[in-house]
């Protein structure tokens, strides 16, 4: 039996080493759900949110502990890791009302008796959870999943297994019926065994070409729900104001948590004016002073080290490509004096006028766009296969009109960071970034489905629609 183990990527620490799930351990998981599943989806949806309830008091009562497992795991620092761990307390309330306003019963009287709209879980699903937010993303699909009435087998991602256990124990100490959650740990074996198992549902949040491949997976497979929530090569559009102000949503947009977010500014389109150039001067002198450190480090850091010295090495790999195609280097892509190959220094090029590839640096890379007027700064924000976040930074409500009606993309922010988003709406993009499913409060919408029917308490009445025509 394989064994993997997640590292602290600041020290090289072992965080978390376990048996991977093989695909026996995998089968015996799914039919273990399978069983749970029409007890659990019996139960009155009251029964349902009491034990999410009981999920989320687990949590405020581990606050502390959960939040600096997150952060050794991925790097982050504290403030960021307890940030996540509030978000995943706050998912329950949320998903609480959602699947109340979205995936609720309605009925409404007819001549006849009633019209009622139901919505019934899907059976068992499958979670593939991502490393950049081990805690938050997963739980986004899992709650919604199990208020719906569904039964969950859930794999974290290989790099951040410590996290997905948290998780587990939080499940357990909440009571669940035995097999309604289960966490699998595993690298890629484990999870293609789980995903060409007996699931019902595919929620995952990850890459794109890890999205494309489950397209192509499941083509043939339409009985399986497939949710995807992947990256994106987001623009951000900074047109006028205060030079300052628009580089501090600049920094923001691009480097926090190492860049390693799927809502990241990797474009920075900007007038090819002294504006533009003065902000993309006062962008790099900003990037500059941001404290890089460990997560547990004082004073706090505003970002840490990659998830891996591996993910900084391909990330250097991709800046290269860009400088050999021509991009100018406004600030280069360096390592950190005495820290592991994981951390790296917030990088910025120039790319105007130079052919690159439309592909998401998984890291603190940012790349700049001039451009003559605001209808070659639209055309460059759409110039990309993806379509997940876009920002304007702008105080002209006229062209925040234009931005909004133009733009491809799912979350689209002005004068905020492009990373700017709320459990209290929808989440999710066009093209490569998604398959039209998107999470956070629509995730109701992809953990059930709708039964409509007609109801009446007798059968009486029928004959009447056969009057006269019958010989």
């Amino acid at each position: 039996m394989s064994h993997i183990q997640s590292i602290d990527p600041a020290t090289g620490a072992v965080v978390w080493e376990g048996a991977a799930a093989g695909r026996a351990e995998v089968d015996a998981a799914l039919r273990r759900a399978r069983r749970a599943f029409p007890g659990w989806a019996a139960l009155a949806v009251e029964d349902r949110v009491a034990a999410v309830q009981r999920f989320k008091a687990v949590l405020e009562a581990r606050k502390e502990q959960i939040a600096a497992i997150i952060s050794r795991e991925t790097g982050k620092p504290r403030w960021e890791g307890l940030a996540e761990l509030g978000s995943m307390i706050g998912k329950v309330g949320i998903s609480i009302t959602a699947q109340a306003e979205r995936a609720g019963e309605r009925r409404s009287d007819m001549p006849f008796g009633a019209a009622v709209l139901r919505h019934r879980p899907h059976g068992v699903m499958a979670v593939l959870g991502p490393f950049n937010f081990p805690g938050h993303l997963p739980n986004g699909h899992i709650v919604p999943a199990l208020l719906a009435g569904n039964t969950v087998v859930f794999k974290p991602s290989e790099m951040t297994p410590a996290t997905g256990a948290a998780m587990a124990e939080a499940w357990a100490e909440a009571g669940l019926p035995e097999g309604v959650f289960q966490c699998i740990q595993g690298a890629r074996e484990t999870g293609e065994a789980l995903v060409s198992g007996a699931i019902d549902g595919l929620l995952f949040t990850g890459s794109a070409g890890a999205g494309a491949h489950f397209r192509h997976l499941f083509a043939d497979r339409p009985d399986v729900i497939l949710a995807l929530e992947l990256g994106g090569n987001n623009p951000l559009v900074a047109w006028d104001g205060d030079v300052e102000e628009a580089a501090a949503i600049v920094v923001q947009s691009a480097f926090v948590t190492t860049g390693q977010r799927c809502s990241c500014a990797r474009r920075l389109i900007v007038p090819d004016t002294a504006f533009g150039n003065d902000l993309v001067e006062a962008v790099a002198h900003l990037s500059g002073r941001l404290l890089i450190g460990a997560w547990d480090e004082t004073p706090e850091p505003y970002i840490g080290p990659l998830i891996s010295s591996g993910a900084a090495a391909k990330a250097r790999a991709q800046f290269e490509v860009l400088v050999e195609r021509g991009a100018r280097v406004v600030e280069p892509f360096g390592s950190v004096e005495d820290r592991s190959a994981a951390f790296v220094r917030p990088a910025m090029l120039d790319v105007t006028g130079v052919s690159v590839p439309d592909e998401e640096i998984f890291a603190p890379v940012l790349q700049v766009c001039r451009v003559a007027d605001f209808d070659a700064a639209m055309a460059a924000a759409n110039d990309t296969r993806f379509g997940l976040s876009a920002g304007l930074v702008s105080a002209d409500d006229g062209l925040w009109q234009r931005f909004v009606l133009e733009s491809r993309a799912g979350v689209v922010n002005r004068n905020r960071p492009t990373t700017g988003a709320a459990g209290s709406m929808p989440f999710g993009g066009l093209g490569e970034s998604g398959n039209h499913r998107p999470s956070a409060y629509y995730a109701a919408d992809y953990c059930a489905y709708p039964m409509a029917s007609f109801e009446a308490s007798d059968a009486s009445g029928n004959m009447g629609a056969l009057d006269g025509k019958l010989r």
